[in-house]
């Protein structure tokens, strides 16, 4: 177990007046079997006239802000305290045939519902015939979910290439399927396409990658922003999430904030804005570091 301190800034600069903002805010990491936070603040300058957090039907801090302040900038910053350990997945879970981890024919399990809704596509995730076809070449008939999954994962960290340049936010998954590049995003969400294809419950997720990797681990790509990644349900043990960007498992690097269906679910910040802005620019800047050798402030 781990202890780290992680500082996400997101600042917005407006070339005009903004008389109102509101947003949405999903930057509260989850508490699970393997985190546990210790201390978290969010400060929002100019500071809102209205704040709330609620949870999400997948369980998520979701906090809502509304600025009435007039403004030029906007700055939205959230710094957490956490513990974060190994993933631990029980080796007979990993064990079983992929077929028999549909959530459809598990109904002996008592969470299948809960599954079922991953299994479908969603606003960002498509489930195309070329991503099955890509699929296929994992899930071979009565392979043990574990090894499948993990081909999947090694699979896609070797046929693409990470580079920034490649996509947008926007892209789709057919689109990074052609273009065999992109970024942590593209890369969990085509997994959870691959995983949905096959009928298994694909849910993304949106956390943080340490900045200094663990001892004895590789160095981490994509650790200078928020980071994503994939998981899959396995019935009776919850669900086994892994890395396709890094190739390997999630492990005590990765810390855990939001997942649902998609991005699209589990945005860090989005929002709308009132007013003259005259055009914008927005600056992130994200670090994981452990606790002790962060220059951050504490919560």
């Amino acid at each position: 177990m781990r202890t780290y301190r992680i500082r996400h800034e997101t600042a917005y600069r407006y070339e005009g007046r903004i008389t109102s903002s509101y947003g949405l805010c999903h930057l509260t990491p989850r508490e699970d079997s393997r985190q546990h936070v210790l201390d978290h603040r969010l400060r929002i300058t100019p500071a809102p006239a209205d704040l709330a957090t609620y949870v999400d039907v997948y369980g998520n801090a979701r906090t809502w802000y509304q600025v009435t302040e007039p403004h030029t900038d906007l700055v939205i910053v959230g710094t957490t305290d956490l513990t974060v350990a190994e993933q631990t997945v029980a080796p007979e879970a990993l064990a079983v045939p992929w077929e028999q981890c549909r959530p459809d024919r598990r109904r002996d399990v008592t969470d299948w519902w809960r599954a079922v809704d991953l299994t479908l596509p969603s606003p960002r995730v498509d489930v195309l015939p070329e991503v099955a076809a890509y699929a296929a070449g994992s899930f071979l008939p009565g392979r043990p979910v574990g090894e499948a999954v993990q081909d999947l994962n090694h699979r896609i960290h070797a046929d693409f290439t990470y580079d920034p340049r490649a996509t947008t936010v926007t892209t789709r998954v057919g689109e990074v399927l052609a273009l065999r590049a992109g970024v942590c995003q593209d890369f969990a969400q085509l997994m959870v396409s691959c995983l949905r294809s096959v009928g298994l419950a694909g849910r993304y997720v949106s956390g943080y990658l340490a900045t200094v990797a663990a001892p004895g681990r590789p160095r981490n790509i994509g650790a200078d922003a928020t980071h994503a990644w994939a998981g899959v349900w396995l019935p009776g043990a919850d669900w086994y999430d892994l890395d396709p960007t890094n190739d390997r498992p999630v492990d005590e690097s990765h810390a855990t904030v939001a997942w649902g269906r998609d991005y699209s679910d589990v945005a860090p910040v989005r929002g709308v804005i009132y007013g003259d802005s005259g055009g914008s620019s927005m600056k992130v800047s994200v670090d994981m570091a452990p606790r002790e050798l962060s220059t951050f402030p504490a919560p």
